[in-house]
C-alpha cells in the first residue's frame, strides 16, 4: 500500500525530473502563458470594443515601503495589499468616462503565475512521459489528449476568467462578458460568479493533472534518481 506521503514524494521527483529535462521549454511556456494572461484581455477588448489609449502602473506603489513600515495592523495591511491594483489598461470614452478598463491586482498576478507554472509543468511532464515511453496503465493517446486539452483549457480559462475591471458596471467579470456592450447588471453579476467558479475548477483540475502525471513519472524513475 503506497502512503499519501510516498505519492507526494514521487510526484515531486517526477515534476523535478521533467523540469530538469527541459528547463528552457519550461521557462518559454510559463512566460508565454503569463504574457497571454496580461495582454490577451486588453487585446480582445481593443478589437471588440475600442483600442486601449492608456496604460500605467499604480503611482501609489512608490509609497509601498512606507505603508509596509507603518503602524497599521498586519491583518489590515495584508488585506489591502492583496487587493491593490498594480497596473491597468483603459480606453477613453465620451464625457471622460472610460469605455472599458482592465486592472490587474496582486491576487490576479499570483493567479497568473500559478496557472503559468501549472501549464508549463503539465507540458514538460507530458513530453517527458512521451520521450520515456507510455506510463504503465495509461495509454499514450489518453495522456496526449489530456495534456493538450489541459493546456488549452488553462489558457482559455485565464484569458476569459475573472478580471478586475473598471467602467463596466461590475467589480469583477470575465473579459468575454466585458467585450459585449449592453449586458444587464444581473447578467454581469451572473458572469462574475460563474467566472470565479470556472477559474477555480480549471486551477484545481490542472493541479490534479500535474500531481497525477508527476506521480506516474516519479514512480518510473530509478531509485537513485528519486533520491536526488
Amino acid at each position: 500500500m503506497i502512503s499519501r506521503f510516498s505519492r507526494l514524494v514521487a510526484a515531486f521527483h517526477g515534476v523535478a525530473a521533467a523540469v530538469r529535462s527541459r528547463p528552457g521549454l519550461f521557462v518559454v511556456i510559463a512566460t508565454g502563458v503569463l504574457v497571454l494572461d496580461v495582454f490577451l484581455p486588453p487585446l480582445v477588448l481593443s478589437l471588440v470594443r475600442k483600442p486601449w489609449t492608456f496604460f500605467t502602473f499604480n503611482p501609489w506603489l512608490k509609497k509601498l515601503p512606507e505603508y509596509v513600515g507603518s503602524a497599521a495592523p498586519p491583518g489590515q495591511k495584508l488585506d489591502f495589499l492583496s487587493r491593490v491594483a498594480l497596473f491597468w489598461f483603459t480606453a477613453d470614452g465620451p464625457f471622460g468616462v472610460p469605455e472599458w478598463g482592465f486592472a490587474v491586482d496582486t491576487m490576479d498576478v499570483l493567479r497568473f503565475l500559478g496557472m503559468s507554472l501549472l501549464v508549463a509543468t503539465y507540458f514538460v511532464l507530458w513530453l517527458y512521459r512521451r520521450e520515456h515511453g507510455a506510463l504503465a496503465g495509461l495509454p499514450g493517446h489518453a495522456t496526449r489528449a489530456g495534456g493538450v486539452a489541459g493546456a488549452v483549457v488553462g489558457v482559455l480559462g485565464l484569458s476569459t476568467g475573472p478580471c478586475s475591471v473598471v467602467g463596466c458596471g461590475a467589480p469583477v467579470l470575465p473579459v468575454i462578458g466585458l467585450a459585449f456592450a449592453g449586458l444587464s447588471s444581473g447578467t454581469l453579476a451572473l458572469l462574475s460568479a460563474l467566472s470565479r467558479v470556472a477559474i477555480s475548477v480549471v486551477l484545481v483540475a490542472l493541479a490534479a493533472g500535474v500531481a497525477f502525471l508527476g506521480w506516474r513519472v516519479g514512480m518510473t524513475l530509478p531509485s537513485q534518481a528519486r533520491a536526488r
